[in-house]
């Protein structure tokens, strides 16, 4: 795995997405985790509006998923089916674990837009899928908000405050940022998340540091 830290977006990992390139594959070529390609991409769509139109201009010519692709979609929903409830993903079953992860991703495409077709109209089927897009909105406001406080500190700001802010800039992220050190103490964050936030900001589980900044 790639374990260089890069400071997102990766200029390099842009060009590949914008050369029509998917997250999947830029992932597998660097190899790094998708989740922490995604976060990069993130990032990149918010600084230039035109990115996502350019990729889907060269990715348009690619076909549609494989049919071994399709088979996997059928073999969610069927278990999902015969299971009577979504696939978790804190289970003990690593396939399980799998297919949730799989549903997560088909859920972050459609918050962006970009879902294929063919998954589209397979998972219709789902019930609440056509309707309930609002784990997948989460999922893509928590990295708009990472993508947010990256900017916030590149800025040269210290952590942001949720009480005594300057600005409602800093007030939604300070808020933002103190729950995920909540939900991380609590052991209720998940670890690619936490993963995404020492990569993208370091030091943020320590946050503010009591007393006056040393002189330089």
């Amino acid at each position: 795995m790639d374990r260089r830290l890069r400071r997102a977006p990766d200029a390099e990992w842009v060009l590949m997405y914008r050369l029509g390139l998917s997250r999947q594959r830029i992932a597998d070529l660097v190899r790094a985790e998708p989740a922490t390609v995604g976060h990069h991409l993130v990032i990149a769509r918010r600084r230039d509006p035109g990115l996502e139109a350019a990729h889907q201009a060269v990715a348009g010519v690619k076909t549609s998923p494989s049919p071994k692709n399709i088979a996997r979609m059928e073999e969610i929903l069927t278990w999902i089916s015969a299971e009577g409830r979504l696939p978790r993903h804190r289970s003990e079953d690593k396939g399980e674990r799998s297919m949730a992860r799989w549903l997560s991703e088909r859920r972050r495409e459609a918050a962006e837009g970009i879902l294929d077709p063919a998954y589209r109209d397979g998972l219709a089927r789902l019930p609440g899928w056509a309707g309930n897009h609002r784990a997948a909105t989460d999922e893509a406001r928590w990295h708009d908000r990472l993508a947010q406080l990256v900017d916030f500190r590149a800025e040269g700001n210290d952590w942001p405050r949720h009480h005594h802010y300057a600005s409602e800039r800093e007030h939604t992220l300070g808020v933002w940022i103190h729950t995920q050190r909540y939900k991380r103490r609590r052991g209720e964050l998940d670890p690619a998340k936490i993963k995404l936030l020492d990569e993208a900001v370091p030091g943020w589980q320590a946050g503010r540091t009591r007393g006056r900044p040393p002189r330089r």
